[in-house]
């Protein structure tokens, strides 16, 4: 039987091989991807689980070196063969696991784990809440004690043969993804894809951001990023138009014209989303502002004009009560 307790050469850690793998131990080397299930269970009589990715149906992924750094899974898993189960006491110590098991909830629920965050770091921001939104990870934020993980390795990928979430990549590779992703959603735009364009141009914003979240508001290198996030803003909102999803386009097309007041592209699509969801003051004083910015946009702000006029028209024509006729 393979149930041999042993101490990886780590302080506090003793691992169980519950069930042998095969092969050589794999190469983890930087940026590679690991695939794998967990259970986290407490030390207590019960072996209370606390998360098991089961449960959410998906396995998990890490990226060796890089996410919200948890080193000790990264050492837990690279001491494992592919197709290996086993088991592993961590003392209290060694697991911060409240801020990482947070971020792999976000995940589990498709969101970015770093979603909201004011600070770069994870410490930083336990202190600034006091809470991680998760009642049993404040019970373990507060009441430090041993856990217990079970893990099944599947599969390790190096770094050329995967797709890198974006939240997984550094700010070098966040800037190199934008021209892809914004090459690819004009593709998908000629194709008439909106839906699908409006993903891409909505991560290549969200890379961008990630990185702008980290100068200062107002500044050159957070101008210059501005800059490149306007023009794929605006693709967004006009495959939002084409898709019928007006509110919000007048939630992105007034957040660009609140930091710059004088772009022509962001008054004509918002004066277009006004006119689809019966705004006539507003369109109307958007189309002007459109004509007055840019007057070789005149004969186009006309003809807008004329056929809101004509929709309003028939529009009041059809909302008369009926004993009218």
């Amino acid at each position: 039987d393979m149930e041999e307790t042993y101490l990886l050469n780590v302080e506090g850690v003793k691992k169980k091989i519950l069930h042998g793998g095969y092969g050589p131990l794999p190469h983890f080397q930087d940026g590679c991807k690991i695939t794998f299930h967990f259970q986290t269970l407490k030390d207590d009589f019960e072996r209370t689980v606390i998360d098991d990715s089961r449960v959410a149906g998906i396995p998990m992924e890490i990226i060796v070196g890089k996410m919200f750094k948890i080193e000790v899974w990264e050492t837990l898993l690279t001491s494992m063969r592919i197709g290996e189960v086993a088991e592993f006491w961590c003392d209290p110590v060694v697991s911060m696991y409240a801020l990482v098991s947070k971020g792999m909830r976000k995940i589990a629920e498709g969101k970015d784990p770093l979603e909201g965050q004011k600070h770069r770091c994870g410490m930083g921001n336990m202190f600034d809440y006091h809470t991680t939104g998760f009642a049993d990870l404040d019970e373990l934020q507060r009441t430090p004690q041993p856990l217990i993980f079970i893990m099944e390795l599947f599969k390790v990928e190096d770094p050329s043969s995967y797709k890198r979430d974006t939240w997984a990549m550094n700010n070098e590779e966040k800037l190199a993804a934008v021209p892809k992703l914004h090459t690819e959603g004009n593709r998908l735009v000629l194709a008439r894809k909106f839906k699908e364009a409006a993903e891409k141009y909505q991560e290549a914003v969200i890379c961008l951001r990630n990185v702008q979240a980290k100068e200062k508001p107002w500044e050159e290198e957070w101008l210059k990023l501005e800059k490149l996030i306007t023009p794929l803003v605006l693709n967004y909102c006009q495959c939002q138009l084409e898709l019928g999803e007006y509110y919000e386009v007048l939630e992105h097309t007034t957040d660009l014209l609140q930091k710059n007041n004088e772009n022509v592209k962001a008054y004509f699509k918002r004066a277009k989303a006004h006119a689809a969801v019966w705004n006539e003051k507003e369109a109307r004083a958007d189309f002007l502002r459109v004509a007055q910015l840019d007057p070789s946009l005149a004969a186009a702000v006309r003809k807008e004009l004329k056929l809101l006029g004509e929709r309003m028209r028939r529009k009041h024509v059809e909302d008369r009560p009926s004993h009218y006729f």
